[in-house]
């Protein structure tokens, strides 16, 4: 079984419709239903009685992009684990890229972190590398970049609120850094943080890391915690954009690329490429008059 809810426009939806059906019998797969999922709603769920996720889904991208989608195997539910990346995901900024323009180097280093998130470099010699390009930086730079220039992105707050009223254990884990991430957290009402902490030495950044590296494998490794203390069948949400959040969009039930990276969207089994964060509440089948926050 296979099954896509997605939003995308409106227009000449029986046509696309038609085509889409079409496209799928010429890859060999059927389609069981299309439906609105509620009278008012802009969600739109088509299922397949076949197995086939990858020409399912190239069919859906062909049809119906730009779109925000789920593709699932089974009924969507909501998520009892929300797992989610902050930089450019939760918010509009790479927390890093903007830090350094007040080191004035932030062409310098938002080239090194396009070609990290693009998957281009190893995350970790990345990081060290922009991290050390840091050292000297007065600690202070840090709360000035934050009230400057930091702001949550459209929905998020409404996603991690809606999904907590739900019973959702929410969890924000991040490759940057705890100056940001705690801020953050607290803004949008994540339960939970995990992230790098920056060295720091009277009161300047050292250009060095505090303990261990969070990256792809800690980000998955959290998601896999969060899944073990709850025990049973969990259904879990991960969100991110680069290619350091891979593992963990892979091992989630819905692995969410939000305006991604190429490499990022073609391994997730949903994408934002259309709305706000709140289109993940509405793929879920959470209704605006049911959205907290």
């Amino acid at each position: 079984m296979l099954i896509a809810r997605l939003i995308a426009d409106t227009a000449a939806l029986e046509t696309r419709l038609d085509a889409f059906a079409a496209d799928l019998a010429a890859r060999g797969l059927a389609m069981a239903g299309a439906q609105l999922l509620d009278a008012g709603s802009d969600v739109l769920e088509i299922s397949s009685p076949d197995d086939d996720m990858e020409a399912f889904r190239a069919a859906v991208d062909t049809h119906f992009a730009p779109s925000d989608a789920i593709l699932a195997r089974a009924p969507i539910a909501v998520p009892q684990v929300f797992v989610s990346d902050m930089d450019s995901t939760m918010i509009g900024q790479e927390c890093i890229d903007e830090l350094a323009d007040y080191a004035g180097i932030k062409d310098q280093i938002a080239a090194i972190t396009e070609r990290a998130m693009q998957g281009e470099l190893d995350f970790e010699s990345a990081l060290r590398e922009r991290v050390g390009l840091l050292a000297g930086l007065d600690e202070a730079a840090i709360g000035q970049c934050l009230a400057e220039r930091i702001r949550p992105n459209p929905g998020a707050r409404t996603l991690v609120e809606t999904l907590k009223h739900r019973g959702c254990r929410t969890v924000l884990v991040t490759g940057g850094f705890h100056h940001f991430a705690d801020p953050v957290a607290e803004m949008i009402g994540f339960e939970r943080v995990v992230g790098n902490r920056l060295d720091v030495a009277d009161s300047k950044l050292t250009g060095g890391l505090v303990g261990a590296i969070c990256g792809s494998a800690t980000k998955q490794g959290v998601l896999e915690e969060e899944i073990a203390l709850l025990g049973g069948e969990v259904v879990s949400m991960a969100a991110g954009d680069g290619a350091n959040d891979i593992p963990m969009l892979q091992a989630s039930t819905y692995g969410m690329a939000y305006y991604a990276k190429p490499k990022a969207r073609l391994a997730a089994n949903g994408w934002v490429d259309r709305g706000d964060l709140t289109a993940l509440l509405k793929l879920l089948g959470i209704f605006q008059n049911d959205w907290v926050g």
